[in-house]
């Protein structure tokens, strides 16, 4: 089994692309509704929070890897997860900061993201590690989450480039001509940005790349399932006491027939 984690549906473009890359193997999604949203929280709030629910899961799944399919969970808790449970091969989707650069032209580049995603060091990191000379522009979208995880099913185009456009319009007139999706949430998003941003602004994601890591990281360890062992078990199990939304049910009907969608507390 392996766990993929979000605060909500920002998660599930990742979950999705390695579903059907691999559908031999058995995966749980969890969104834990009742503390989203994470980008407005302190790391250390993180920290406590994923710590204290990894507890639990970890006994109760036995996973064999477990996926942080959220740029803030990644940035902030990834380090102390990793060191408390040793045991367990950690994935984090941090942005795709390094392709941009290096294929920036302009050495200008934006990064959406979350309040706590954009302000943590990381980014600062990265783009030194990088490239010293580039100029990041950070710009938290704290509206584009709300956007997507309550609004995003019901939406038309019109209103999905309506969210879209006035951020891209900032990255623009800075000089940027890469911007990197911080936050697993803008992905839902990813081709209304790339429709927005064309033909001067190249968007960035890290879904690929995060697949073929966990890809390699279960080759490496040599558990990675093979079709036809076992039959592949795919959930989605959400955190709290709210009824499930159709949101979660429509997910469940696209991502594959055997998709459960259960109401579970942390």
């Amino acid at each position: 089994m392996i766990i993929f984690f979000d605060s909500g549906v920002g998660g599930l473009p990742y979950f999705q692309y390695f579903r059907q890359n691999n559908p031999a193997e058995s995966l749980v999604y969890i969104a834990d509704r009742i503390n989203f949203p994470y980008g407005k929280k302190t790391k250390q709030e993180i920290i406590y929070i994923l710590v204290s629910f990894f507890e639990k899961l970890i006994y109760q799944f036995q996973p064999k890897l477990v996926v942080l399919a959220c740029n803030t969970a990644s940035v902030s808790a990834l380090s102390t997860l990793r060191e408390t449970f040793p045991h367990i091969p950690w994935i984090g989707t941090v942005p795709a900061i390094k392709p941009a650069i290096i294929e920036s032209r302009s050495h200008c580049v934006g990064v959406l993201g979350t309040d706590r995603t954009i302000d943590d060091p990381y980014i600062t990191e990265l783009a030194e590690k990088y490239s010293a000379d580039t100029k990041i522009i950070r710009i938290p979208a704290p509206d584009i989450v709300e956007f997507v995880e309550e609004r995003f099913f019901k939406a038309n185009d019109a209103e999905k480039q309506t969210i879209v456009s006035p951020y891209i319009k900032k990255f623009r007139h800075a000089g940027a001509d890469a911007v990197v999706l911080g936050c697993t949430h803008f992905l839902l998003l990813q081709s209304v940005f790339r429709v927005v941003a064309a033909p001067d602004i190249k968007i960035y994601d890290s879904i690929a790349g995060v697949s073929h890591r966990i890809e390699t990281v279960l080759d490496e360890k040599g558990v990675r399932d093979k079709i036809g062992e076992i039959p592949a078990e795919c959930r989605l199990i959400l955190t709290g006491a709210a009824p499930i939304e159709q949101k979660w049910l429509k997910w469940a009907l696209d991502l594959a027939t055997e998709v459960s969608v259960l109401h579970e507390k942390p």
